[in-house]
């Protein structure tokens, strides 16, 4: 179970890292009359970061192509997600696109990074996370 959105806080810097609230930011993507409805595959893979460090398996399952979507998702104990870096984001066609990014975590005191080039399709005017390479 994760986190409600509201229990960020409207005016808290929103976790995806961009100078914004996470009202205004992923938190639009992540509940209300806008959710599921982020116009680059950038601001998707930005609100799935936000919504791994809010635990929100819903949204992270809806964003996920149903080819590729796990089961289950299972958050790992103790992770606390630390900041994210968009490194590239580039369109590969006209429904697909990549996004390399790195995200800074820290398990029981020790740092770990990951470094992904994922890739998104767009189906039915959504962007949706298809897999990564690391």
């Amino acid at each position: 179970m994760g986190r409600a959105p509201d229990a960020v806080g409207a005016t808290a810097p929103c976790p995806c890292g961009l100078p914004a609230t996470y009202a205004d930011c992923c938190g639009r993507w992540h509940t209300g009359a806008l959710a599921l409805q982020a116009p680059t595959a950038e601001a998707v893979m930005r609100s799935r970061y936000s919504a791994y460090v809010l635990q929100l398996a819903g949204y992270l399952r809806d964003t996920w192509h149903a080819s590729t979507r796990p089961a289950q998702l299972d958050f790992e104990p103790g992770l606390r997600w630390l900041g994210l870096q968009v490194r590239r984001h580039e369109t590969s066609g006209p429904d697909s696109a990549l996004v390399e990014f790195v995200a800074r975590s820290k398990l029981g005191g020790r740092a770990q990074r990951l470094h992904e080039t994922s890739r998104f399709v767009r189906e039915e005017g959504r962007w949706l996370y298809v897999d990564g390479e690391h």
